[in-house]
């Protein structure tokens, strides 16, 4: 294998992160297939497929994972000294990739970073929307947005918003011609919208008074991956909603939606800023996290 320089990782290390040659290439500031040839030209220096590729996707073989696996902290490192480098600077400087689920970032991500970021001219956010958990560290992020619950215990987790409660909706017209539930199990008899986790598991209603759980199972015409688009189906009159009590309390208000249950949506924790406890904080990602604990 002839020598290899650190710096022709950098595109192995973006096609790796992003497994797609244009976001890799929009990353690296080139074109995909000036992208392609580099990745070509490295794999054959190493004597290694690196990827598998087909028309639809990107994919590292066992030698991709491998190599990602040894170099991929090593350059964390590397971006970890030159970040500390801030600290020489009065005011701290960098970029932050956040990876939140679609409802933490539109209800509480979202107007915090637009605060934080009228204050620190210098940092930029990328919020990258993803209801499934990634690997932070080897997709690159420097923190995601998620559940308190679903937050794994190796993470630093510091609470970004409210207590938050869950609420189910349709419009008025829709209980004209239906009955109104007065018991969860109910729902079962109705017609409701399904959430799809990208799993691809079908999400289970989850309810709880007086210290009783449920779990319901519901059925309707409708299936989604996207609560937001949940929230516009049922004022299409497609169905019951399940969504989040900030999400639809404006258009309760209005009369556009009405809840049922409510004495059955439980509060939860609200949303965690976490991220991996590394020996050194970007600092850009502390002023972050200085600036959400304030």
């Amino acid at each position: 294998m002839r020598i290899i320089a650190p710096t022709d990782l950098t595109p192995f290390l973006a096609l790796a992160r992003h497994k797609s040659f244009r976001r890799a290439a929009d990353e690296l500031g080139c074109t995909p297939s000036a992208l392609s040839h580099a990745m070509k030209a490295l794999e054959e220096r190493m004597d290694l497929r690196l990827f598998n590729r087909t028309t639809r996707s990107v994919a590292l073989t066992e030698a991709g994972e491998r190599l990602l696996a040894r170099v991929a902290p090593a350059f964390r490192d590397i971006e970890d000294a030159l970040d500390d480098l801030n600290n020489f600077r009065g005011t701290p400087v960098g970029r932050l990739r956040i990876n939140a689920s679609r409802p933490s970032a539109r209800m509480v991500l979202l107007p915090l970073a637009a605060r934080f970021l009228a204050n620190h001219p210098r940092i930029g956010i990328e919020i990258v929307i993803d209801n499934e958990f990634v690997d932070m560290v080897s997709e690159g992020f420097d923190a995601g947005v998620r559940f308190g619950e679903t937050v794994a215990q190796d993470m630093i987790a510091v609470p970004i918003g409210p207590r938050q409660r869950t609420a189910i909706v349709a419009t008025p017209d829709f209980f004209e011609t239906h009955a109104k539930p007065t018991t969860p199990e109910q729902l079962k008899s109705l017609p409701c919208i399904g959430y799809r986790f990208g799993s691809g598991r079908l999400y289970a209603w989850e309810f709880e008074r007086g210290g009783v759980e449920l779990s319901v199972e519901v059925d309707g015409p409708l299936v989604l991956d996207d609560q937001d688009m949940m929230v516009d189906a049922a004022l299409l009159g497609s169905g019951i909603a399940f969504t989040f009590e900030d999400q639809i309390k404006d258009l309760v208000k209005e009369g556009r939606l009405v809840r049922v249950l409510e004495d059955w949506c439980p509060y939860y924790s609200g949303f965690y800023l976490y991220y991996p406890s590394r020996r050194q904080m970007p600092a850009a990602l502390r002023a972050f996290v200085d600036f959400v604990r304030a």
